[in-house]
Parts: C-alpha cells; sequence; structure tokens
C-alpha cells in the first residue's frame, strides 16, 4: 500500500521546496484527453471516454459509463494497467437550470495493496499483487454527502488462464470475477469497476492520417480492437438522477425538458508531488502528494478535445469544468476546422476520403454553412424567426451571436446546450418547405447551464437493441425514419421513433459518434429540419444524391470489435493477455465476434434466414450507405482466386443478386450494385472466393420517397 507521510526539511530545503511546487504547479496546468500534450504522459489520469444511456433491459435505470488509461494491451505484464490511488475519479451530473454547478457527483478513491511482495507474478497462489478497491463518495446539492461504497471490489487483469483458472492461481474463472465485481451502493445504485474491452471503434491509423478515413488505398482498421481499459459503471435509477426524486412514469411525454441532465467525467490529482531520497522510497513509498485538487483531465460530448479543440488549447480546455468554458473557444464551434475539409473551395480537394461531405453552400437558394459565412444571421430580428429559438426574446443572442459564425445554429448547441424542442429544431415533416415551420418534435436534451457535457433525456425510451430498426448512427437514423418511413412521416405528431435515445441525446455503446459528428459537420442537421442540400430544386424528394451522400458517408469501422453484454455493466470482459489478442492488432476484415472469454465459432451461421451467412461486416464496407438506388461494395481479398462471386439477399433470405466476377487478384476491390426494382430495407451482400465466404456486409436502402 502507498504510505503518505510528513518528511521534515531544513529551512534551506524548504525554500528548495517552495520553488519546486511553483514550478511544477506551472508544468501540470494543463492535461486532457489522451491527445492533449501532457495528459498523453499521464495516462492514469486520462479520460478515454464516456457513455449514457437509459438502461435497455431496465428502462427505469440510467447507466453512466466512464473509461479511462487507453490503448492498454491485455498483454502488458507484469505490471498490468489500473486506476490510480493517487487521483480523483468523479462522474458528475447537471439536472438543474435553476442551480449553479453539479448537482450530483459521484466520487472515486482507490487503494491497491500488496498481498505477496515475494514474487514477480501479479497473480500467484491465490492472492494479487496489486489488488486494488475503491470507496465511492455521493455528493447531492439537496441531500449531501455519503459514502455509499466502502472497500468495493475491482475486478482484476485477465491474464490468462493458469492465473485466472489455475490451482496456482485464483482458481476461478473470469466470469466470476468480473461479475463479482458488481457491487450495490447502499443507496441502491450498481456499480461496476474493473478493466473491460475498449467498446469505443474508430480507424485512428485513418482518422489521424489527415483525414483518410475511409481509407483510400487499404483496408481500415480499428485502432482499438484487442485494446482494452479502465471502466467505472454505474446504474442509477431516474428518480434519484432527476431534478425533483421523479421515476420515469411521471414525465408528461417522451421529450419532457424536466428530465433532461448533462454527464461529465473528470479525473483529478493534488497539486503537489515530493518525490523521496531512495531510503524513503523503500520504507515509505515513491512519493506523496498534497494540496488542494486540480483537474487534469475531463470529458464530455465525445470527441470535443479531439478533433474540435486545437493542439494549442488542449491542456487548457481540460483544467476548465463546463461552468467555466472559455468564450473564445467558441469559435471552434462556430467554424469548424473540419469543415474546411468538406468544402472545395477551401480544402476539400486535399482529404479525398471526405469527399461525400460537403456542407450546404446555397441552401434554399439562401442560406450559407461553410466556415466565414452567415448561416442564418441574415433572419435575425425578422419576422421570420419570431416565436423561434432563433428569436433574440426567447433565448437571447445564444443562436445567432454574430454574422460570420455559421455553426451557431446547430454545431454549438450540440456540444454547449444541448437543442430544444422549439422551432426550427423539428423535423421537416410537417413543415411543407418551411424549416422555420412548426415540424415533427424528435429531440429535447436541452440544459442550458453548463458548457460542453453529454446530455440525455431520460424519458426518452430506450430502442431495443434486436429491434430491426436499432441503428448505430443514433438520432440521425431517428431523423431519417422521421422523414422517409411512412409509419413516422405521415404525421407531425410526437411519436417515438426508434433511435430517438442515440447519440447525441446520450450517447449508446453502440453508437459510431465518429460517422455521426463527421456528417453533423457536413450538415446533416440542418438538413433534417428543412436546410437542404444545394442539389435540392425545391420540387420532387430533398433526399438528394448529396444527401444520400451524407448519410451513406462511413469511416470503414462500423462496430466494436467484440459483442456488448445485455445486461449491467453492458461492456464485456477485457482481452485476455495470453488469448488471441496476446500481440495481435486486429483489422476491420478480422473476425473477432466472440465475447473474449469464448472460443471463435468458425461454423457457418444462418442470420435473417441467409444461408451460411456469417457476422455481417466483416471485411468489406458498402458506399453510401445507406443508398437510395446504387450502392459501391468494397472487399478485401487476401489471396488471388479464379472463382470471385458477388451474392446479395434480402431481409428475408431471397437471393436478388448473383453475379460471377470471375478472377480478381488479391488486394481490395470495389463493384456497384443497381438496387432499382428492389423495396427499401435490409440487405446481405457475400463475396465467395471457390465457394468460401470471404467479405460480408449489410447494407441498407432507405426509402425512396
Amino acid at each position: 500500500m502507498t504510505k503518505h507521510n510528513t518528511i521534515k526539511f531544513s529551512l534551506a530545503s524548504g525554500c528548495l521546496l517552495v520553488a519546486a511546487m511553483l514550478l511544477f504547479q506551472v508544468a501540470a496546468f494543463g492535461s486532457s484527453h489522451r491527445e492533449a500534450p501532457y495528459i498523453a504522459d499521464d495516462p492514469l489520469a486520462d479520460n478515454v471516454d464516456l457513455y449514457a444511456f437509459r438502461s435497455p433491459d431496465n428502462p427505469d435505470m440510467v447507466t453512466i459509463i466512464a473509461t479511462y488509461v487507453p490503448l492498454q494491451l491485455p498483454h502488458g505484464g507484469p505490471n498490468y494497467y489500473h486506476f490510480g490511488e493517487d487521483v480523483l475519479y468523479e462522474i458528475h451530473i447537471d439536472n438543474n437550470t435553476a442551480t449553479n454547478g453539479d448537482d450530483v457527483v459521484y466520487r472515486f478513491v482507490f487503494d491497491r495493496s500488496n498481498e505477496d511482495p515475494t514474487t514477480f507474478f501479479n497473480i500467484r497462489l491465490g492472492k494479487e499483487n496489486l489488488k486494488t478497491t475503491y470507496d465511492l463518495v455521493r455528493v447531492m446539492k439537496n441531500g449531501g454527502t455519503s459514502k455509499i461504497i466502502d472497500n468495493g471490489v475491482v475486478a482484476p487483469p485477465n491474464i490468462g488462464p493458469r492465473s485466472i483458472e489455475g490451482a496456482a492461481g485464483l482458481g476461478t474463472t473470469y466470469d466470476d470475477l468480473f461479475t463479482g465485481a458488481v457491487s450495490t451502493a447502499s443507496t441502491g445504485e450498481q456499480v461496476f469497476v474493473g478493466p473491460v474491452d475498449d467498446p469505443f471503434f474508430v480507424d485512428l491509423g485513418g482518422i489521424f492520417d489527415l483525414g483518410d478515413a475511409p481509407r483510400q488505398n487499404g483496408q481500415p482498421r480499428d485502432g482499438l480492437a484487442c485494446m482494452n481499459v479502465s471502466a467505472i459503471a454505474i446504474q442509477v435509477p431516474i428518480s434519484t438522477l432527476q431534478k425533483d426524486g421523479k421515476d420515469v412514469s411521471m414525465a408528461s411525454n417522451i421529450l419532457d425538458s424536466d428530465f433532461v441532465i448533462g454527464v461529465w467525467a473528470s479525473a483529478s490529482r493534488q497539486k503537489f508531488r515530493i518525490l523521496t531520497s531512495p531510503n524513503q522510497v523503500k520504507k515509505f513509498g515513491v512519493k506523496n502528494e498534497f494540496g488542494g485538487w486540480q483537474q487534469v483531465s475531463r470529458l464530455g460530448m465525445p470527441l470535443t478535445n479531439e478533433a474540435v479543440i486545437p493542439v494549442g488549447d488542449k491542456d487548457y480546455w481540460n483544467t476548465l469544468t463546463p461552468y467555466r468554458e472559455d468564450a473564445d473557444m467558441f469559435e471552434y464551434f462556430y467554424n469548424p476546422e473540419l469543415a474546411l475539409y468538406m468544402d472545395d473551395d477551401l480544402f476539400g480537394g486535399a482529404v479525398p476520403a471526405f469527399g461525400p461531405l460537403r456542407i450546404q453552400t446555397n441552401s434554399l437558394g439562401s442560406f450559407d454553412f461553410t466556415n466565414g459565412a452567415d448561416g442564418l444571421y441574415a433572419l435575425k430580428g425578422s419576422a421570420a424567426v419570431e416565436g423561434t429559438a432563433l428569436d433574440d426574446d426567447v433565448f437571447g443572442t445564444l443562436l445567432l451571436p454574430a454574422p460570420g459564425k455559421p455553426r451557431s445554429v446547430d454545431l454549438w448547441p450540440a456540444f454547449h446546450t444541448g437543442v430544444p424542442n422549439v422551432i426550427p429544431y423539428q423535423l421537416a415533416t410537417g413543415k411543407n418547405g418551411n424549416p422555420l415551420a412548426a415540424g415533427k418534435p424528435f429531440v429535447n436534451n436541452f440544459l442550458p447551464n453548463g458548457g460542453d457535457m453529454l446530455r440525455l433525456n431520460m424519458a426518452v425510451p430506450p430502442t431495443p437493441r434486436d429491434d430491426e430498426s436499432f441503428s448505430s448512427l443514433g438520432l440521425v437514423w431517428a431523423a431519417v425514419l422521421g422523414l422517409t418511413d411512412p409509419a413516422y412521416n405521415a404525421t407531425a405528431d410526437l411519436q417515438f421513433i426508434p433511435n430517438m435515445d442515440g447519440f447525441p441525446n446520450g450517447r449508446r455503446l453502440e453508437d459510431d459518434v465518429t460517422r455521426i459528428e463527421l456528417q453533423a459537420v457536413s450538415g446533416i442537421v440542418l438538413a433534417a429540419v428543412g436546410l437542404w442540400y444545394d442539389d435540392f430544386d425545391g420540387n420532387g424528394s430533398p433526399v438528394t444524391e448529396q444527401l444520400t451522400n451524407v448519410l451513406g458517408y462511413s469511416t470503414g469501422v462500423e462496430n466494436n470489435d467484440t459483442t456488448f453484454r445485455a445486461t449491467f455493466p453492458y461492456v464485456q470482459q477485457p482481452w485476455s493477455g495470453a488469448g488471441k489478442c496476446s500481440g495481435a492488432i486486429a483489422m476491420m476484415g478480422t473476425s473477432l465476434t466472440e465475447t473474449p472469454t469464448q472460443k471463435v465459432n468458425t461454423d457457418a451461421k444462418v442470420e435473417h434466414g441467409v444461408p451460411g451467412f456469417q457476422k455481417a461486416g466483416s471485411s468489406a464496407m458498402n458506399y453510401p450507405n445507406p443508398f437510395s438506388k446504387e450502392t459501391s461494395i468494397k472487399f478485401n481479398l487476401e489471396d488471388a482466386s479464379d472463382d470471385v462471386m458477388l451474392e446479395i439477399y434480402n431481409v428475408d433470405g431471397r437471393q436478388v443478386e448473383a453475379r460471377k466476377l470471375g478472377s480478381l487478384n488479391s488486394g481490395v476491390h470495389e463493384i456497384s450494385w443497381d438496387s432499382s426494382g428492389e423495396v427499401s430495407g435490409m440487405y446481405f451482400a457475400r463475396v465467395l472466393s471457390d465457394q468460401t465466404e470471404v467479405a460480408a456486409v449489410k447494407m441498407t436502402k432507405a426509402t425512396s420517397n
């Protein structure tokens, strides 16, 4: 156990100490997510991701998951990754516009004990080195502070079968250890703490290679496949998080404003650290820390600090709370850097992967949303915006602050206030061509106090994960259904549309936030409310080629490298240090669909009635997806073949296409499929080499009317 002790210094030593502390305080001023310079050197205090969603199997509860310590190799021994006992980890909830700051805080402090200092192994003979526990304190603005878990269990690293299952190890199963790390707090929350498979998925290599996603000359790869993170998961009754203690049955409707919460997570360190002499290290431990806590990392909306805040401000951004945002940084949302690469008049041609992503320059013949343009500012003060969210008498100058800030009406509120169920933030359904008319409600997570937070309306029902309409496109797909599906577009009334509970209304584990945010930068939200893309001429369907291009854009990595659990904590067990991920970096085409503790079933499966159809999405992608008529299927052949075949099935298992492709060399190939004559819905494409499936992808044809 690390011991904190008092060390006496001479007067001269004390002067040196004060100088050293001042230097350290300046050096440690800023930190953030891994992409920020300082926090990259301090992984124990590094926020990785944050999720908040209504629990699909227990809709009276909300699950919040904060992950830390990025890019953990499963085989990273002998000292495995862990939470820091000198770091304060916090999950913050804001639920009331009438109060300042956090309304609920969950505060985690960790401790580690060395059960057997005589071995270099992490686990041996029933003992762990170093065994981690935690205390959990809950702070309620209207309910005081109390410790709700004392000495909680942290799941150990999944080192391998000899360490976990063997008689010389712990003599149990990792499943038992994982489920055994779920604790019930004295106030009723379920809590899990421990290592897990990293639930996020993204082609890190492609994205940060100047936006090469999907990769133009190569196969997309999930840069987080086979990686673990350290997770804190809490399942909380909605009545605990709702500002007045109401349960969800008391909501006035599924967009009730009183059920909106903002969630953010942080890590803090004490301000001063003293490194001790070798003798003191042996006697007392490596370091002593004291002084007040300084926030060194935070996370609310995903990718804010990663892809919006420039490198010169990243460390500073992470020292701020959402309640102390720097207004100078709003410009990064009003005119986002990513938009520069979606504009052919600027640098669009330099990033060919973003070719499908183009922003409205002349929406409805009037409105330009590219960087430096005025967006909707020309309407400020006019009768057209009277009574809408753009009216200064409704929300002040919040949404139309000045000319030259085109994304103040969509990107900025999504990150800083949430989106209200107020005109114009309703679907174009029912607007009869006027984006400033009342339309079909589909979102309300407006919580204007505080800044960058993950906002969730807890009244919105969860979409069942096995629903055929469930989509990793989250709220974007809810908008698509609300605009195109006859079940929803026949009325402008409020209805529950599948995926209204998806990002950016909270964040589910399955949500493809990279794809959604890139689509949002490309103006998809503007189009959803009736500010259509430039190729809409005012006649016919606004589902134009440019709109379908944006909807169909994909980075090439659309799902996690393993399954998610159906019950709390929903994240999957960590990859084993002695399993298939020991030393392997999985690529997009590698099947890792089994849970980390299961063996791969290589037998052909039957999915959606398609004979022999294996896991959709393996080593193939299609663009655009969803599509209205034609889509291109891109796949990789590891070996040359003289007999390559394409088969396409509909959701009922009926084959609608069988095409011989003949002889193909190894490498990436692309073919097109014209779906004319086929109805909208789900389709499955298989590529076979010598009658053996080598690639497969699930595709969606959108309603075209």
